[in-house]
């Protein structure tokens, strides 16, 4: 990672901010959806995001959350076009609404920046009866991408503009369980660890990422899929109460002052994979600070890809 103010190879660094990446660029005309945008990085992603120009759909479990960023922003720049949508990501019935109604709206979608997510709660099971991680880190997002990607290929197809998906995963994927996934033990509470399945569902979406990289590459379409860290940044996902949490808390705000990025540091790499002129035509990498990066083997495991995409499509089908 490039610490410490060291640029990397893109000109960016650990330290610049989501408005420092995206200096100069705008993105009038162009439509996004972000998940997880009432709070953290993905509030400060709407709002530089809609700063460049961008229209910008907030896609939130928390609506009167939403509503609050949203007059913010506003306040802060008026011209600023942002709608608020409610999505909870650990619901399919929620995901395929939210599919349902922008599809109604006739919106066009350039933009695609899955971004929300818990960590490592205790145990739990979505509505759908999956650990609720794996559920909402990774299979929401699989389903949310499935639903809107026609949409996204129509736009691209008419605006002549490449359409650009990104993950938001983590250095975390590097916990995960050995074998990566744990494809027959998703729902095994007997061998549950938070931190681990926290990391299978960051594995599961740069897997994600690059599968789709992969699939959308072979299909022609002028769409790019990519995963980035964000970096270690202290927000509400910290939000679960507990002796882990307070400590992580404690030491975010004291001792890592100096590793621990704020939400505007944190907002800087997808807006810039999602964004920048540099990343044209840029597919299937990982990235954190802004530059391509490397993660573990597990996540270059195109076998593994191929089978959590079968996999997640087998869990994501409506019963007929």
């Amino acid at each position: 990672m490039w610490i410490f103010g060291r640029k990397g190879p893109s000109g960016f660094s650990a330290h610049s901010t989501a408005e420092e990446v995206t200096q100069g660029i705008d993105g009038t005309g162009l439509t996004a959806i972000v998940t997880g945008a009432s709070s953290g990085i993905g509030a400060e992603t709407t709002r530089v995001l809609a700063l460049r120009g961008v229209h910008v759909n907030m896609a939130v479990r928390n609506m009167d959350a939403g509503r609050h960023v949203k007059e913010e922003v506003v306040r802060e720049n008026p011209t600023a076009k942002i709608d608020v949508m409610e999505l909870d990501l650990s619901s399919m019935a929620s995901v395929r609404k939210f599919a349902s109604d922008y599809g109604s709206s006739g919106l066009p979608l350039n933009l695609l920046i899955n971004n929300a997510g818990v960590m490592a709660p205790p145990f739990t099971l979505s509505q759908d009866n999956i650990e609720l991680q794996f559920a909402t880190n990774h299979l929401g997002h699989f389903l949310l991408t499935s639903l809107l990607l026609e949409t996204m290929k129509k736009t691209s197809r008419e605006s002549n503009k490449e359409g650009r998906i990104v993950n938001v995963s983590s250095e975390a994927h590097r916990l995960t369980y050995a074998e990566g996934i744990r494809f027959d033990k998703i729902n095994d509470k007997s061998i549950y660890k938070g931190l681990s399945a926290y990391g299978q569902s960051k594995l599961a979406n740069i897997l994600h990422a690059n599968e789709l990289a992969k699939i959308l590459k072979a299909e022609g379409e002028n769409i790019t899929s990519n995963s980035v860290h964000p970096g270690a940044v202290a927000t509400n996902i910290l939000r679960n109460p507990g002796l882990f949490y307070d400590i992580v808390r404690t030491l975010g705000k004291y001792v890592l002052k100096y590793l621990v990025k704020t939400p505007q540091q944190g907002a800087a790499t997808q807006c810039y994979v999602a964004l920048h002129p540099q990343l044209e035509g840029v597919t299937g990498e990982y990235f954190v600070d802004c530059n391509k990066a490397k993660p573990n083997s597990l996540a270059k495991d195109k076998e593994m890809a191929k089978k959590l995409w079968d996999f997640s499509l087998s869990l994501t089908q409506q019963p007929k």
